[in-house]
Parts: structure tokens; sequence; C-alpha cells
């Protein structure tokens, strides 16, 4: 969390994720997977830099900063007083939650200034905690959609803009799914999200290959 401003934007905001930013965020959070086990939920959170057009918010790239969760006197506050008694005693485990260094969001905010862009949100990961923590997957699943935790965090933090990447492990690949949330603030003490449409831009080598080469199925008999 430890973010700030209220959400002025409208729902019909339509999210372009460009593949770079969805690149680093995924490489990050892969890494950040294979060491999650049993009792470490470790967390992989990133800030979204980029511009918004009329109702068009493009991500250009996502900067990432320290985690302070377990140290920084106003996290441990907010966790004890007011998480851990509306969420539950699981968030009691420092590994569990994320809160983003203050000097650091400073960092990122004045470096995308300078480049004449914003922070629009944030991204973090959802693993399959159900199938990694209870065998089987007896636990409660997560997925690309906001848990309880997740809603509060975005309306506490007022941005307009909250990617949720998803990865399960399955067939000894590990798959991902976005989804793109807005907090409605019209309620605070209830807070709920409306999704987003995001899409995700081609990388490049793709975007090459597609101008290069005709496919069979569209050449002439």
């Amino acid at each position: 969390m430890n973010g700030s401003g209220p959400n002025e934007h409208a729902d019909s905001v339509h999210v372009f994720l460009e593949s770079a930013p969805c690149s680093t965020f995924l490489d990050a959070a892969v890494r950040v997977y294979e060491a999650i086990r049993p009792g470490f939920p470790y967390s992989c959170f990133g800030v979204l830099v980029g511009s918004m057009r009329g109702e068009s918010a493009r991500i250009e790239r996502v900067e990432f900063g320290r985690n302070v969760r377990a140290t920084d006197s106003a996290a441990l506050g907010e966790f004890s007083e007011s998480i851990v008694p509306c969420f539950g005693t699981a968030y009691k485990n420092p590994h569990r939650g994320y809160w983003c260094d203050s000097t650091d969001l400073l960092r990122i905010m004045r470096d995308a200034e300078v480049d004449e862009l914003d922070i629009l949100g944030s991204i973090h990961l959802h693993p399959d905690w159900h199938n990694i923590d209870s065998p089987g997957g007896k636990g409660p699943p997560l997925s690309e959609h906001p848990t309880r935790m997740d809603k509060y965090a975005f309306a506490n933090t007022g941005w307009p803009v909250n990617l949720i990447c998803y990865l399960e492990r399955r067939n000894r690949s590990i798959y991902h799914s976005w989804g793109a949330w807005t907090p409605r603030i019209s309620d605070p003490s209830n807070p709920h999200c409306d999704a987003l449409p995001v899409r995700l831009a081609l990388p490049a080598p793709a975007r090459v290959h597609r101008t290069q080469a005709t496919p069979r199925y569209m050449e002439d008999s």
C-alpha cells in the first residue's frame, strides 16, 4: 500500500499494458513465485507508470520499491490495528502483504514527472496459494480477482488502475492471467472495485514477424 490521491477517473477507462512492463513484472513475479512455500507467501508488487489520455490508461513501465511491511512503523500499526482485525490472523505473517517504502515511492513519482508521466496505480502477484499451502487445492482459491484485502488497499491508495497478475502451475508449466480494477470510493467503509478492460501489447518480435510474413491462411489460392 502507501499511495495517495482520489480516484477521479470514469469506470469506462481501458487499460493498455505495453509489452516491456508486462515482461518486467512477469520476470519478477515468476522468481518470487518459485520461492513461495507454505508459511512464506512472499509478495511481488510494482508501481504502474504511464499516461492517462481520455478513457485510455497506457502503462509504459513498472517500477519496484522496497517492501517495508515488516519494519516501517506506519505499516506495522496499520496491519496490527486495522488489517489483522478486519481480514484475519493470516496477516500477522510478516511475509504476507506489501508496503512500499515511502522514499522509493517518492523517487518513482519524481522519475515519472521528469518523463512527463504519472503514477497510475499498482500491480501485484496472486499465486495459486490454494495449491501451494493446501495440497489438493482445498484452501480458498486466488485468481486475478481482488480479495477483500485488495479492495481495502485499492480504496486507501485511491489509484485509478490496479492490476493483478495470477500465476498457476499446471502440467509442469506456469500460466498467467490478468485483471484490472479501479476502486469505487462512494463508501470507504465498504470498499468495492469495478473491473476495467485490459489490453496486452504484442511483444516486439511478434509485431515484426507479422509484418514480414503472410500467414498461409491469408494467401490467395
